[in-house]
């Protein structure tokens, strides 16, 4: 009996080395003719690229907007202005999106699977703040407002101070025919344009050009002096400036333009999942290569 149980072991511990054999063969000719993918590899390197060069397009802008104001002469005047400066916005979106296109360009290039996982978790967290973003801005819309109402207000006070942000609020107001954040004496706010008696500037008690509601031609020469004296008693707003504030104007906009507003995050969210897809992708055909060496 003892030699049948020793000849049954060894058959067995044979039969499980055959097995662990045969297993691990099976597992080696899984990945024997892994390679990285020529498809994903230069879909990733064409996605990345684009967005590389508008990076760095961004921040040569922005570079040449700070030249243009001197702040490059005077680094002192990014922290003394007390307004928002729309060239940090450029500044930082032209970073970012730099930095991004860098890693996945070189990450599918040299097959780098740091540089590939850097940039698929950039991504994913940015994706996580635009929603949770949209999320607290749908739950918290009284809070968002004041918040909005004050920034604009804080920014009235810089108006003469940057001209990139002069240009901004010039826009907005012209464009959505609006004036001040809740009506046009908000431009009390302004050193230039408020009413009291120790304002000894021309445009005292007036408004911005961009507040004036402009004539049926609309390539006549702007009359960059049409708001002075519109807000002095006895004052006629609604024949010469908008009435509307900007903060009411956009409370009106939003309703009229959800589905575009929608369809342009659910277009950027969608072009985020296809990159993090095309590097989760390639990671895995390296990872795969790498196993098979």
């Amino acid at each position: 009996m003892l030699p049948y149980f020793l000849t049954l072991h060894v058959y067995s511990r044979i039969m499980l080395c055959l097995f662990t054999a045969k297993r691990w063969k099976m597992h080696y000719y899984r990945y024997e003719n892994a390679e990285v993918s020529c498809c994903y590899k230069y879909l990733l390197f064409s996605y990345n690229i684009i967005f590389w060069l508008a990076g760095a397009a961004f921040i040569a802008i922005g570079f040449w907007a700070w030249s243009e104001k001197g702040v490059l002469l005077d680094l002192t005047q990014v922290t003394r202005s007390h307004g928002f400066d729309p060239v940090w916005l450029v500044l930082v979106v032209g970073g970012v999106t730099f930095i991004l296109g860098f890693a996945g360009c070189v990450g599918a290039l040299r097959e780098n699977i740091c540089l590939l996982k850097f940039f698929t978790v950039v991504i994913g967290f940015i994706f996580l703040l635009e929603l949770t973003a949209a999320v607290l801005a749908f739950v918290f819309k009284d809070p968002l407002k004041k918040w909005i109402n004050d920034f604009f207000l804080t920014n009235v006070k810089a108006y003469r101070d940057d001209i990139d942000l002069q240009n901004l609020i010039d826009s907005l107001q012209r464009l959505n025919q609006c004036c001040g954040a809740k009506n046009p004496n908000d431009w009390d706010e302004n050193m230039y344009f408020n009413c009291t008696p120790e304002n000894l500037s021309r445009e005292r008690c007036g408004v911005p050009f961009s507040c004036c509601i402009t004539g049926p031609r609309k390539d006549s020469v702007v009359n960059t002096q049409c708001g002075y004296d519109t807000r002095a008693p006895p004052a006629n707003w609604s024949s010469q400036i908008f009435t509307k504030g900007c903060i009411v104007a956009l409370e009106e906009w939003l309703p009229r333009n959800i589905y575009i507003v929608a369809g342009v995050f659910i277009g950027i969210s969608l072009l985020q999942m296809v990159g993090i897809y095309l590097a989760r992708t390639l990671i895995g055909d390296i990872e795969k290569v790498n196993f098979r060496y």
